[in-house]
């Protein structure tokens, strides 16, 4: 094995040309890698993980274990591969945790479990929906987080306005896959009755809720077919207004309005976005993959400005940006100039070296390793130093790196 690497130094003397066509390559190779490789914070690593989740509305904590998380817990377990489940029970929704072994392939074990829990949806009661699994993502973390804050206006003008602008606005920027909002609050219709005046009419919930749900009749009917044209007839009779709720009647001459009011409120919060203890809603952007994280960055900070120029009465407000930490990376590299020019020194006098002249030693072949080295620098500048153009710096620096 060492007889074939002192060969190298006879090959690169008879074969000069092989030698530059292969640094040329190495070259080549190095800067598609380079403009190839995929800018990020972390590695794209995925981990074995898949997670089942249900919800079941008005069902207790002790429910949902009892009769929906055991269920599909005991379907999981039987997929191979599994290591661990964990599991959590709560009002109305229950999640199912199953990691698996570091040689498993996720997207084989996710459909392993969504066939397992297919085969027992029909043993969940009556009622469970939106059974869903997923595999752990890093894609899916937002990349970038923003806030829309403002001091006059309410949870639900908020809430309203980053659907309809700032989400439309920052879902534009190439390379965003989606924005999620965080403590948002939708308007909501709110029926609220009184007990008394209801039992005054001798009337029940039940025929609060019998006429609420008449009300949202939106099917279709048939077709209207021409020579020239086919119309879709749909019949809409669907009542949104609170005036109109109020007008349904329970039964003859009495209305809805005579025992209970209707009103649009925010919904019930879920998650609270809070920012120096103040309400907001928060916005997350998810990055596609194989984007530029920095140029989601570039983008994102010109739509804020343009959107804050824009709205009135609230500010969008940038949190936290994964590439800030990216930059540092990528700039840390750029600040390598002086290895960068010690290490083409080296390569120019291995290439001094490599000429037939060192054959036979004397100035000639020390002014060729002096003046190549001082090509190469002066391709290559340091930036700490102002650019040397006497011979003395050149012939310090192929003397010094030999």
């Amino acid at each position: 094995m060492s007889g074939r690497f002192s060969d190298l130094p006879d090959l690169s003397i008879r074969r000069p040309t092989l030698i530059v066509v292969m640094n040329l390559m190495i070259v080549i190779a190095g800067l598609s890698a380079l403009f190839g490789v995929e800018v990020r914070e972390l590695p794209d690593v995925d981990r074995p993980v898949v997670m089942v989740r249900a919800f079941f509305d008005g069902a207790s904590p002790e429910t949902m274990d009892a009769e929906v998380t055991s269920v599909i817990e005991g379907a999981v377990a039987r997929v191979s591969g599994v290591t661990t489940i964990n599991s959590a029970s709560e009002e109305n929704n229950a999640r199912v945790r199953a990691e698996f072994g570091p040689g498993v392939d996720l997207d084989i074990a996710a459909n392993d479990v969504r066939e397992a829990v297919a085969r027992i949806t029909r043993r969940l009661p009556e009622g469970v929906e939106d059974v869903t699994v997923v595999k752990a993502d890093t894609d899916a973390s937002p990349v970038i987080r923003l806030a829309l804050v403002s001091e006059t206006l309410p949870q639900e003008t908020l809430t309203r306005l980053a659907e309809d602008d700032v989400t439309a606005e920052l879902s534009a920027i190439p390379g965003v896959a989606t924005v999620q909002l965080f403590g948002s609050q939708e308007p909501v219709l709110r029926i609220v009755v009184e007990p008394m005046r209801l039992a005054a009419f001798g009337l029940s919930i039940d025929d609060v809720a019998r006429a609420l749900r008449s009300t949202d009749l939106d099917v279709p009917v048939g077709s209207f077919k021409s020579d020239n044209q086919l119309l879709l007839v749909r019949a809409d009779a669907s009542i949104w207004r609170p005036a109109e709720i109020e007008a349904l009647e329970l039964k003859p001459n009495v209305p809805l309005g005579s025992v209970a009011r209707a009103y649009y409120g925010p919904a019930e919060a879920e998650s609270y976005s809070l920012l120096n203890g103040r309400k907001v809603v928060g916005l997350g952007i998810i990055r596609r993959a194989q984007s530029n994280t920095i140029a989601i960055s570039d983008g994102v900070d010109k739509a804020v400005e343009k959107l804050n120029r824009r709205l009135d009465g609230a500010r969008v407000v940038k949190i936290s940006d994964d590439a800030t930490f990216i930059r540092g990376s990528v700039r840390e590299v750029h600040r390598r100039p002086r290895g960068l020019r010690g290490d083409l020194c080296l390569h120019g006098i291995a290439a001094g070296d490599a000429d037939p002249r060192r054959r036979h030693p004397g100035r000639a072949g020390r002014h060729h390793r002096g003046d190549l080295a001082a090509r190469i620098l002066d391709q290559y500048p340091d930036p700490a130093r102002p650019r040397a153009g006497d011979r003395h710096d050149r012939r310090r620096c192929g003397r010094g790196d030999r």
